[in-house]
């Protein structure tokens, strides 16, 4: 017996009339008799009495009716399973991050990414993280994690996936600066910062030097990259304020040799997952994008 003649034998079992049957099989009466014979002969019952008037199911044929539809069943199943190991997505996804954020944020959307579509190539680029939204904007990247930046372009959406709180980052190191530290009201106006030249963090940092009317503030350097900051903070050029997770993800012997205060006055930020509104719904930024929210 095969699947066809299983169908054929479920439907005569609905219908207890061969000519109302074999019409909706497209067969002929008898071929239906033909097939119900040999399906007689193979389970060596009889599965239908008839006669000129009626069609009645034995106890055999209400046993192969049971066993018939299971087996439609897991057929039906095993077809889906087909149709969605075919469809899989493949291709290329280019993603764009910090090497911090490649270390706090990515892997877990990563991870669970690749168990529902492990043929697809993913592409990691890391660099600053201010520049993520114009990777995004200039296609060099699909999709890129990034802080919300001042002004969103309208061109791109961004979806929250977390918030990013700052903190002052001060050397351990005895400096120049060290006793100017740790007095009641810090002379902030002579302490140096280290600064990250653009991005959602320095537009943080901007609004806290005005918040604490710092005109001028001295500035030891201006560097693309928190992570570069993080060293330099740490060797005792000066402070920083960043993101607490570039410090948590810093190498250990970097972070023995920083003190990390809390800077509540420093609003947190918002970090998410940004992509070209116009490409969302390509299938390979949509899975991602679906998972990542």
């Amino acid at each position: 017996m095969d699947i066809r003649d299983l169908k054929i034998f479920l439907n005569l079992c609905e219908s207890r009339h061969f000519g109302l049957t074999a019409k909706a099989m497209h067969i002929t009466p008898s071929t239906l008799s033909r097939l119900i014979q040999r399906l007689e002969e193979s389970t060596s019952q009889q599965l239908f009495i008839r006669d000129n008037r009626s069609v009645q199911i034995t106890d055999a044929g209400l046993q192969l009716k049971l066993f018939a539809k299971q087996v439609l069943a897991d057929y039906q199943q095993l077809q889906q399973n087909l149709d969605q190991s075919s469809q899989q997505l493949t291709g290329e996804l280019r993603l764009f991050c910090s090497v911090t954020a490649a270390y706090s944020h990515l892997p877990d959307i990563l991870d669970k990414f690749r168990v529902l579509h492990p043929l697809v190539e993913i592409k990691l680029t890391t660099g600053d993280a201010a520049d993520a939204v114009s990777k995004i904007q200039s296609n060099e990247a699909d999709l890129a994690i990034a802080g919300h930046p001042k002004q969103l372009p309208s061109s791109i959406e961004f979806a929250k996936i977390g918030e990013i709180e700052m903190v002052l980052l001060i050397p351990r190191l005895r400096s120049t600066f060290s006793d100017k530290l740790h007095q009641k009201e810090p002379d902030w106006h002579n302490i140096p910062f280290i600064l990250p030249d653009h991005g959602p963090s320095r537009h943080r940092i901007d609004q806290w030097f005005k918040q604490n009317k710092i005109q001028s503030p001295k500035i030891y350097a201006t560097v693309a990259g928190h992570e570069a900051i993080v060293s330099m903070v740490a060797l005792g050029c000066g402070v920083a304020l960043l993101p607490k997770v570039v410090m948590e993800n810093s190498p250990e012997r970097i972070r023995e040799r920083i003190i990390e205060w809390s800077s509540s006055l420093i609003e947190p930020f918002d970090i998410g997952i940004c992509a070209q509104k116009r490409r969302l719904a390509e299938k390979l930024i949509a899975a991602f994008w679906q998972l990542a929210n």
